[in-house]
C-alpha cells in the first residue's frame, strides 16, 4: 500500500483532534487544506436518524443555495412542441421525447438533472431502473415534473440542489467550491442543513440530525456542530 504524500499527511495532521467545529471553523480549516491543482468541491454529509426503507421516514427535497454550487449543471428535458422550445430557450442542454428515452436506454446519460412535463411521464416511467439509482428520476415533489419547464431549467442551472436519504440514512451534496469566500460557503451550508431540517419526515423518531461532516474533494472530513449548522 502506497504511503500518503506529504500534502496528504499535512492535511491529516491539521485535522487531528478537530471535531464538532462551528461551520465557520470547519470552512476555514477545509479551505486552508484544499491544495489540489483543481478547484475542489466542498461536500456535506448528514447522518440522519431515519430508515428510508420506510415511506414515512424518507427524506427528500430541493434547496436553492444562495451562492450556487460552482458547478456547471447539464439539464435534460423530456418535452414536446412548445414546451420543448421553451426548455431550449431557457438553456436546457438536451431536449427530446422518445428519441431521448432511447438515448438513455442505450446507456448514454450526459446530464446531471432531468426534468419532464407531466404528459411525458409514461415515457420517462420506462427509465426508472436507469434514472432511479442515479437520483435523476423526475419527481413532482422536487419540481422536476412540471409544466413550467423554463423555471425548472433556470433553477437547476442556478444552484438548486436536490437531496435524498440513502439506505443508511445519509444525505450528501456539494455546497460550493474551495475558491468560494468563507462566508458564502457557510451561508450555503446553513441553507442546505435548514432545508434538510425542514424535510424531517413524520416517521422520524429520536434524534433526527445525528452528525454533520464537511470535506473537500481530496481532503479529510471534519465534523460540524449540529447547533452551529442550524443557527440562522
Amino acid at each position: 500500500m502506497a504511503k500518503p504524500g506529504k500534502r496528504t499527511r499535512a492535511a491529516r495532521d491539521a485535522f487531528v483532534g478537530k471535531e464538532n467545529l462551528t461551520v465557520e471553523e470547519a470552512v476555514a480549516l477545509i479551505k486552508s487544506n484544499a491544495n489540489a491543482k483543481f478547484d475542489e468541491s466542498i461536500e456535506i454529509a448528514l447522518n440522519l436518524g431515519v430508515d428510508p426503507r420506510h415511506a414515512d421516514q424518507m427524506v427528500r427535497g430541493v434547496v436553492g443555495l444562495p451562492n450556487g454550487t460552482g458547478k456547471t449543471v447539464r439539464v435534460a428535458v423530456f418535452a414536446r412542441g412548445a414546451k420543448a422550445e421553451e426548455a431550449e430557450a431557457a438553456g436546457a442542454d438536451i431536449v427530446g421525447a422518445e428519441d431521448l428515452m432511447e438515448t438513455v436506454q442505450s446507456g448514454k446519460i450526459e446530464f446531471d438533472r432531468c426534468i419532464a412535463t407531466p404528459d411525458m411521464m409514461p415515457i420517462v416511467g420506462r427509465l426508472g431502473k436507469v434514472l432511479g439509482p442515479r437520483n435523476l428520476m423526475p419527481n413532482p415533489k422536487v419540481g422536476t415534473v412540471t409544466m413550467d419547464v423554463a423555471e425548472a431549467v433556470k433553477s437547476a442551472k442556478g444552484g438548486q440542489v436536490q437531496f435524498k436519504a440513502e439506505k443508511a440514512g445519509v444525505v450528501h451534496a456539494g455546497v460550493g467550491k474551495a475558491s468560494f469566500d468563507a462566508d458564502k460557503l457557510a451561508e450555503n451550508v446553513r441553507a442546505f442543513v435548514g432545508a434538510v431540517s425542514k424535510a424531517k419526515p413524520t416517521g422520524a423518531k429520536g434524534t433526527y440530525m445525528k452528525k454533520i461532516s464537511l470535506s473537500s474533494t481530496m481532503g479529510p472530513g471534519v465534523s460540524v456542530s449540529v447547533d452551529s449548522a442550524n443557527a440562522e
